[in-house]
């Protein structure tokens, strides 16, 4: 098993290109079975993720192409051979439960095994389920699987979230594309991997209105065509690196960065003491004086500070000046990176869903563990900034979300390496 030593050496200079979202790409790819013309993906990420969702969609009978080092999928579904979604790739990834809208919409039936990922949480799948059977869809759970069918084809109906759910709002904004009639999804989610999946949707014929608000109007349609799509930007990926300089010090420009990607997240680093400026090719972060302040974070849907920059922020504040308080809001369980930065002298009381964070003078490097993908990112934030080596082992989950990490980071001054296991 792979680990990534990290040595504390100072300030960061340079430039780090942000690579499209895997988040929006796990989204974008399954879209490809609702056509059976060609779907082409552009800026998609190299990731291990992106290779099982590749992985499945070919067990469906996608035909799928990686291109240009991967930065290019080539997806085509003319036909899909098989209907069910198996255990073996599906335990592997969260995302794999989107393809279960597509395939109810195109085939009428699916079969899809309750999924897998990162521990953080139960994320329990049944918001899918009900906005799906608002559609008219039979549901199932029988044997660990989704036993999914509409005979008569997915009719329009009214989805009222009783919470935001991103997974779920995807999964039925691309079901209503071919259901029968008017689909109204209220309390949908609003993020920027929403946005892009109806954008897409939308060059392939989709009638969609009201993305990016929490009420999203679909109009279906017969058939969907062909399309070719840029991947957007990876708001996390692009948290995490603007944390790079604010952690270390120094100057980092993030190449393809938006501000109104992570609004939410820029506040809390200027409350904090850093720099943060749009410029025309990204976004550019500095710290040049002193330790950070503290600041008090809380979890929320977007346009809310995002549960996957929480760990990294944490990191971030465990050598800020006083005391911050980080309060997890969409999942439980996601603070298990606290124990591994306590192992670097970090000061964390965690009580529930709420994190008060010491801020002290100076972590130590040390031998820690990844938990889930966040987390492991956030550990190698850390070891940024702590002094001395810190071996963070069971990178594999570091894999799934960032392209790359140790070319990045050692582009603008980090020493960092990965190391094989046996």
């Amino acid at each position: 098993m792979d680990s990534i030593i990290v040595r504390g050496n100072g300030a960061l200079s340079g430039q780090i290109p942000i690579a499209g979202a895997k988040n929006a790409c796990l989204t974008l790819m399954p879209a490809t079975l609702l056509s059976d013309e060609p779907l082409t993906l552009t800026n998609a990420p190299r990731l291990s993720d992106i290779r099982t969702m590749t992985a499945l969609l070919q067990s469906l009978g996608a035909e799928v192409a990686a291109m240009q080092d991967g930065q290019v999928l080539a997806l085509s579904s003319h036909k899909v051979a098989n209907t069910r979604a198996d255990y073996d790739i599906v335990r592997k990834m969260r995302a794999s439960i989107l393809v279960l809208g597509p395939l109810l919409a195109r085939e009428g039936v699916a079969e899809v095994s309750l999924p897998g990922g990162c521990a953080i949480g139960a994320r329990p799948v049944d918001l899918h389920l009900r906005a799906l059977e608002a559609m008219g869809a039979e549901m199932e759970l029988r044997d660990g699987y989704v036993h999914a069918k509409a005979p008569g084809g997915l009719k329009g109906g009214v989805v009222d979230f009783p919470f935001v759910s991103v997974g779920a709002t995807e999964n039925a904004l691309m079901a209503a594309t071919l259901a029968k009639g008017t689909t109204v999804l209220k309390n949908a989610a609003r993020e920027p991997e929403i946005v892009d999946l109806a954008q897409c949707l939308r060059r392939m014929g989709a009638q969609i209105e009201g993305e990016g608000t929490d009420t999203i109007t679909i109009q279906g349609v017969d058939r969907l065509g062909g399309a070719t799509h840029p991947v957007v930007t990876d708001r996390i990926e692009l948290g995490t690196y603007m944390l790079a300089p604010a952690i270390c010090g120094g100057e980092v420009e993030c190449l393809g960065g938006k501000i109104d990607l992570v609004g939410a997240f820029c506040e809390k680093l200027d409350a904090a003491g850093i720099s943060v400026e749009q410029t025309n090719a990204g976004i550019k972060v500095a710290r040049k004086n002193g330790r950070v302040k503290a600041v008090d974070v809380t979890t929320e849907p977007f346009p809310g500070f995002p549960t996957d920059l929480q760990a990294q922020m944490m990191a971030l504040l465990c050598t800020a000046e006083g005391t911050s308080v980080l309060e997890e809001k969409i999942f439980e369980n996601r603070f298990m990176h606290a124990p591994e930065l306590m192992r670097m002298g970090a000061d964390i009381e965690v009580s529930g869903g709420t994190a008060t964070v010491h801020g002290v003078d100076r972590l130590k490097g040390a031998p820690v563990m990844a938990t889930d993908l966040r987390a492991s990112v956030s550990l190698i934030l850390a070891g940024l900034a702590a002094e001395g080596e810190t071996i963070v082992n069971r990178v594999y989950h570091l894999d799934r979300g960032y392209e790359r990490v140790e070319e990045k980071l050692g582009n603008v001054g980090a020493h960092i390496e990965r190391v094989s296991g046996q």
